[in-house]
């Protein structure tokens, strides 16, 4: 098939940017869609320009860093689908295709569609973890947690990370994101002890990033790639407002 492809193209940071328009033309509909950004920048290196930039590592729906905003929607039209499982079936013949980066002030742009999120691993470094001394490595099943705990929990580990939520909000809110990680963590009895100040201190690193507030749309949810539920934000709000009414940190 052919497409029109209008892709984001910026030299860097400091440059202002804009759309470049590419005319695509035999598409395989069996392609993903990041084999067809491939296609686009083979023939751009053949022509002598310089390849569109953008990220992508396990091509498996697993890593979170193949971050692209596609026709209005973070990793496209797809729900529940990363921008690499995306595959060009899903688009028509003679599509107008906009590829364009991230938009938030707390991912700022690198080159092209390439966004820099390193805000989310300075939130993980803030807490998103269990420090204490555990021991050793305990024998499975030693310690024993619910079957509907560990689902719960597992459903919150599910987040790669790539930051769909802050694209997808209006505010620009890593709620979703943060929410997950104190989830995990805090369903757990290896996350217990450290709970109320893990809720503390990343909360308070996502607003120090200058991520916005929730306001509940839910947007977040509906572009997650893994459907992250919103039920996780509630239980994040529950665990931080019972961490400040017990804080030592007051």
């Amino acid at each position: 098939m052919n497409l029109t492809l209008k892709v984001w193209r910026q030299k860097g940071p400091a440059d202002k940017g804009g759309f470049v328009t590419y005319e695509m033309k035999d598409i395989n509909h069996h392609m993903s869609f990041l084999e067809m950004m491939d296609v686009l920048n083979e023939r751009l290196e053949r022509e002598g320009q310089e390849p569109v930039h953008f990220d992508h590592d396990c091509r498996e729906g697993i890593c979170g860093s193949c971050a692209m905003h596609i026709n209005g929607r973070p990793h496209g039209p797809s729900k529940g689908t990363a921008t690499c499982q995306l595959h060009m079936r899903l688009f028509n013949d003679g599509d107008v295709i906009t590829v364009e980066p991230w938009r938030a002030k707390a991912f700022p742009v690198v080159k092209d569609l390439v966004v820099d999120r390193s805000a989310f691993d300075r939130i993980i470094q803030a807490g998103g973890y269990v420090s204490v001394n555990t021991g050793g490595v305990p024998d499975a099943n030693e310690i024993p947690v619910p079957k509907k705990i560990a689902d719960e929990a597992f459903n919150a580990a599910t987040c790669i990370s790539c930051g769909a939520c802050v694209a997808a909000c209006k505010n620009a809110s890593a709620m979703l994101f943060v929410s997950a990680k104190v989830s995990q963590l805090a369903l757990l009895p290896q996350g217990k002890v450290e709970r109320k100040n893990r809720v503390e201190r990343m909360v308070a690193q996502m607003d120090a990033e200058g991520f916005g507030n929730c306001t509940n749309t839910q947007a977040c949810s509906v572009e997650c790639p893994k459907e992250i539920s919103q039920d996780f934000i509630a239980m994040m709000n529950r665990e931080y407002i019972g961490a400040k009414f017990t804080s030592d940190n007051v």
